[in-house]
């Protein structure tokens, strides 16, 4: 079975894939929407890829490609406790170390770690943490540094310097795996976190009231809503849709009526599936 998942190899995405699908063919995608493609159009059988990070909220475009792909649901998800390292190549010294390289979200989470140490050491923007470190094994005359995970230190042969340097230790990323069969997703060693169900709904018009009309679906019925997030349309100002997660196994009588009912306001749902959410190892 091929699964998609957000490269390069080395990337965090990579290694919840490989918790995910052990024994299985990963095969690296250049970003998000490679990745939907992929499974699409059949060149892969699913795809893991990054859906919300604990700092710096959720990936966008994982959302919206949820939303522009109808046919694609949610298989799983993975929570995933994220450790960043500083490492540089094992011949040089990091005293020497004139710039940082790393993927912009992982040099914001160690912001405060890398303004107080190497405050005076310039940093770059870089295409993912593991395309960083992939730089730096690759250029030892460079004096440059790489912030990224274990997995692309020991990928690329480099020295970590310094380790666990993200600003909070609540750093998680949660990952999930899509398809376009919805078939239950099992696995016999990762731990069960939680099962919950992912919705999208978008209202047919903007006027006062809509989404507290929404949102009285699920409360009258007692559903717990774990996440309520809106994203632009792109069709102008004001216009939006809503990723919704209700908590719990899904009961088709009850749960389905509120599908039913939110169809009756005349609202679009797009039911992404019941899934369970695993915790995966760093």
């Amino acid at each position: 079975m091929k699964i998609a998942f957000l490269g390069p190899h080395a990337s965090f995405t990579q290694l919840a894939a490989t918790q995910l699908f052990p024994g299985e063919e990963l095969v690296p995608q250049a970003n998000i929407l490679d990745c939907f493609n992929a499974v699409d159009t059949g060149e892969a059988e699913k795809a893991v890829v990054p859906l919300e990070n604990s700092i710096e909220g959720t990936v966008s475009m994982t959302l919206d490609y949820l939303y522009k792909t109808p046919s694609i649901k949610i298989e799983a998800e993975g929570v995933m406790p994220i450790a960043h390292h500083l490492m540089i190549h094992p011949e040089n010294d990091i005293k020497d170390i004139e710039k940082i390289y790393s993927h912009p979200q992982a040099l914001a989470q160690s912001f405060h770690f890398l303004d107080t140490t190497y405050k005076e050491v310039g940093r770059q923007d870089f295409s993912s943490t593991a395309a960083a470190a992939k730089y730096v094994s690759e250029n030892k005359d460079l004096k440059i540094a790489a912030v990224a995970n274990q997995f692309a230190a020991n990928l690329y042969g480099l020295k970590i310097v310094n380790r666990n340097i993200q600003d909070f230790e609540q750093n998680h990323t949660r990952f999930i795996v899509i398809s376009k069969n919805q078939t239950p997703f099992h696995h016999d060693h990762l731990k069960i976190l939680g099962e919950k169900s992912g919705i999208i709904i978008n209202l047919p018009e903007d006027h006062a009231g809509g989404l507290h009309q929404v949102l009285s679906v699920f409360a009258w019925r007692k559903m717990n809503l774990s996440k309520i997030e809106s994203r632009t349309l792109k069709t102008g100002l004001g216009n939006y849709f809503f990723f919704i997660n209700v908590v719990g196994k899904w009961e088709e009588i009850l749960h389905g009526n509120a599908i039913l009912e939110l169809q009756s306001m005349n609202a679009e749902v797009d039911f992404l599936g019941n899934y369970k959410e695993f915790l995966l190892e760093s």
